[in-house]
């Protein structure tokens, strides 16, 4: 069975939601990595190096944010680790946390927003990404679950929020 990790304090369904970002964000990143190294995944193939570099640090950069909701559910989310120069140790202030991931959480909101408008407006349409019925199953298999990503991570942050200021807050004493 998958261990789920987090602080005491945290809700359940926060620690469940957190743990399942990193994981709805996987299978788009291994699909842009299966272009890239050449897999049929697509109807047109990479365009040079320079493509290739950005499509593998774009699947990178996504996990590596997604891998962040973890922060606002384990301990590194709440005092710096030990190990980080000059900030080790030291409390992190809850709205460095989250702020940014409230601010994601607008910006994934967005993109969601313009790749539904883009489908339903046909935007791009005449080019196609898939050559067929495969391809175009392959891909909607490996990006619908990132339709996930924005409301775990707001909810998460939410949680997050809640319970550091409910900790401060003179009224839970």
């Amino acid at each position: 069975m998958l261990k789920i990790t987090a602080l005491p304090d945290v809700p359940r369904w926060a620690a469940l939601a957190a743990h399942a970002v990193p994981w709805i964000t996987l299978p788009s990143g291994l699909w842009r990595v299966a272009l890239v190294v050449g897999l049929p995944v697509a109807a047109q193939e990479q365009r040079g190096t320079g493509e290739a570099v950005y499509v593998l640090m774009l699947s990178l950069v996504s996990e590596a944010l997604a891998l962040l909701t973890l922060g606002l559910v384990r301990e590194w989310g709440e005092t710096v680790p030990g190990w980080v120069p000059v900030l080790g140790g030291r409390q992190v202030p809850t709205m460095a946390a989250v702020a940014p991931a409230l601010l994601g959480a607008a910006g994934l909101f967005g993109l969601l927003g313009w790749a539904i408008y883009v489908q339903i407006a046909g935007l791009g349409s005449e080019s196609g990404v898939t050559d067929g019925t495969a391809q175009t199953a392959l891909i909607v298999l490996c990006y619908i679950p990132l339709i996930a990503w924005p409301p775990l991570l707001t909810a998460v942050a939410l949680a997050y929020y809640r319970r550091r200021t409910a900790c401060a807050s003179p009224e839970a004493a």
